[in-house]
Order: structure tokens, then C-alpha cells, then sequence
């Protein structure tokens, strides 16, 4: 069996190593080829060229970046039409994945499957007819998606999230990581995402959160677990944040138990939107969502969006338990004061959690 599969960005490539390393169990002769990142390296993955190069998020982000970024979408569609594969995967991502499948599939009669059914319930629902003529089946990870693209003609089954499946470090664990790293009082988790762009859009208001936390609570320490593209650029950054943060280098980190001691041992998490907060319901750690994007995307996905929410644990739980500050809301002071009050009251959170983890499989 031959497989042509493709990710984008760290949460991809780690659903795409689960998904190699499920399918050669199932079938021991089976190649892969394509785009992925170092798990799915680890799986015997070689890649057509550096997975970051299409992990671009936002209108203007992607408009600045087209010409490159569409050309990697024509080499990737050359490269799966050569190769004839029984199946093209492609992994979320959908302004780039989408794109492929749809050349793909004008010059071959390659089966398609998109992992990670598209957020058509949030925005730009008519997406999901437009993949019925390209894509034969979605895999979803959230339990309410499959009736939205079965509407559209696009067959579409619930596999879980795998979220479920990773490991939680223990409690000894967690307070292994205080103890190494003497973090005696109050400590928030600051994750400001995976993606070059995001972060480095970021980052500035979260240093501003920081400054306004440690005048608050000096006691507060921060951890910062950097995801591996923009490992060096958040070191770099927080170097010169109040508190001296604490950053989880995922190069020293390789089976992730110093990430995964640090989300059981926190208190509070200032995460970016996406699938990090379904990990922090994972671990039990009460959150503030926040996110911005350029001034464009802002105009544009402000008026398309369906709901009142992205985040994660709000949608599945269907609950507003989650703070969450995106595009103009996303200001040092609310989300400052936000954390804060979670601080203080770090159970409000409970139950949308654990109902969160409970449907996701």
C-alpha cells in the first residue's frame, strides 16, 4: 500500500505520526511520502521540503506569503499525481490541503481523505460543498462535525480527538517540576502558539500580560513551552519578561514529560486559540484564550463567523466557561485581569472540562 500524506504544522504532524504508526501495524508493507514535520519523521516519513514553509494563519498572512505558498501547493500536487498512491492524506491545513486534493483530483483518480474535518460550523460553511467534488471522506474530531459534511454530500465519521489518548503526568510528576525548577508559589503557562506568524504577533501582548501580572502577583511564575518551529524565537522574547519564565525547550524535551508535568502543575494557562486548550482540559488546567491577527483578517473572518466562540472547550462543552479575547478584545488589561480572577476562582472550569474530555471520546 501506498500513502501520500501531508501536515502543516505541529498538531498535524502529530496526528499524522499516530496515523502512520496505527496504519503500519494494519498493514506492514505500506510507504509513505509527502510533507510532515519531525514525527512523522520519526515514522520513516521523508518529506518533500520543510513542513513550516505552509504553516501560515490569516488572510493577509497567506495573501503576503501566495506566490511561495502556492507554488509548494503545485509541487505537492505534481509530486502525489506522479507518485499514484492508493490514497492522498491530507492533514488539516485546509488553505493548503484543500488546494491539493482539488488538482489532485482534476488530473488523477486518487482516493482523497481530509483529516480534520474544517471549521464549516464557525465559518465559510459553503466550504464543505465545495470539497464533495474533490474529497471523498473527512475524519472528524469533534463528535458534532460529521452532520455538516454529510449535509454537503461528503462522507464524514467521528474518530475521536486523540487528545484523549495522550498521557497526563501524575501528580508526583507535576510536583517533580516545581521542585526542579523551585516554583514554590503560583504558576500560568503561557503558550502563544505554533505558527511563526501567530506568535510573532503574539508575543508583544503577552509580554504586556506578563508585566501586568508580576506587578499584581510577583510571586507568579511563569512556563513557557515552546512548540519546536518557534522554539528560539520565544526563548529570545522572554528572555527579557519579568519573573525570569521558565521555557520547556522541546529539543531537551523529546518524549514531552517536562510539557506535560508543566500543564498538570499550573495553575492558570494564557494559551493561543486551538487545539492547546483541549490538552489543558486534558491536564485540568483552567485557561484565558486569546488571539489576534492582522487588521484584514480581522474585517473579513469578523463577519463570516457563525459563533460566538472558537474556543475549543466552550463549543464541545457548550458552555462560555472560557475567557476568551480575540482580534480587537485581544488587550493586555482584560486578559491580565482575566487570569487573575482564575487565579482566584480556578475551579470555575471543572465541569466544562471534564465534559469537554468525556465527549471527545
Amino acid at each position: 500500500m501506498r500513502v501520500f500524506i501531508t501536515a502543516g504544522e505541529p498538531s498535524g504532524d502529530k496526528l499524522g505520526a499516530a496515523l502512520m504508526q496505527g496504519l503500519q501495524q494494519r498493514v506492514p508493507d505500506i510507504r509513505f511520502e509527502g510533507i510532515g514535520g519531525d514525527r512523522m519523521l520519526e515514522q520513516g516519513l521523508e518529506s518533500l521540503f520543510p513542513m513550516d514553509e505552509i504553516s501560515i494563519m490569516g488572510i493577509a498572512e497567506i495573501l503576503k506569503d501566495y506566490r511561495h505558498l502556492k507554488a509548494r501547493i503545485r509541487q505537492t500536487a505534481d509530486a502525489v499525481i506522479e507518485a499514484r498512491p492508493d490514497v492522498l492524506i491530507t492533514i488539516d491545513l485546509p488553505e493548503f490541503s484543500l488546494r491539493v486534493a482539488r488538482l489532485v483530483k482534476a488530473s488523477s483518480k486518487v482516493r482523497v481523505v481530509h483529516y480534520v474535518a474544517p471549521t464549516v460550523w464557525a465559518w465559510r460553511p459553503k466550504r464543505a460543498q465545495k470539497m464533495a467534488s474533490h474529497v471523498d471522506q473527512v475524519l472528524a474530531l469533534l463528535p458534532f462535525e460529521p452532520p455538516y459534511m454529510e449535509r454537503a454530500g461528503v462522507a464524514c465519521d467521528f474518530v475521536g480527538h486523540p487528545v484523549v489518548m495522550d498521557p497526563v503526568a501524575t501528580p508526583q510528576e507535576a510536583e517533580g517540576f516545581r521542585d526542579r525548577h523551585g516554583v514554590a508559589g503560583p504558576m500560568a503557562l503561557v503558550l502563544p502558539g505554533s505558527r511563526r506568524s501567530e506568535v510573532s504577533r503574539l508575543l508583544p501582548i503577552f509580554r504586556a500580560v506578563a508585566d501586568r501580572l508580576h506587578a499584581d502577583r510577583p510571586d507568579l511564575r511563569l512556563v513557557c513551552p515552546a512548540a519546536r518551529p518557534v522554539a528560539q524565537t520565544v526563548r529570545a522574547a522572554v528572555e527579557a519578561w519579568p519573573g525570569a519564565p521558565i521555557v520547556i525547550d522541546p529539543d531537551e524535551d523529546h518524549d514531552g514529560a517536562q510539557k506535560r508535568a508543566a500543564f498538570r502543575a499550573a495553575d492558570v494557562a494564557l494559551a493561543a486559540s486551538g487545539t492547546v486548550s483541549l490538552e489543558l482540559a486534558a491536564a485540568g488546567t483552567p485557561m484565558v484564550i486569546a488571539y489576534d491577527m492582522s487588521w484584514l483578517s480581522r474585517q473579513i473572518i469578523g463577519r463570516m463567523l457563525l459563533v460566538d466562540t472558537v474556543t475549543l472547550v466552550n463549543l464541545v462543552s457548550e458552555t462560555r466557561a472560557v475567557p476568551e479575547f480575540i482580534g480587537q478584545a485581544c488587550r493586555p488589561g482584560p486578559i491580565a485581569q482575566a487570569l487573575l480572577d482564575t487565579l482566584d476562582n480556578p475551579t470555575a472550569q471543572d465541569a466544562a472540562m471534564a465534559v469537554t474530555m468525556d465527549r471527545l471520546g
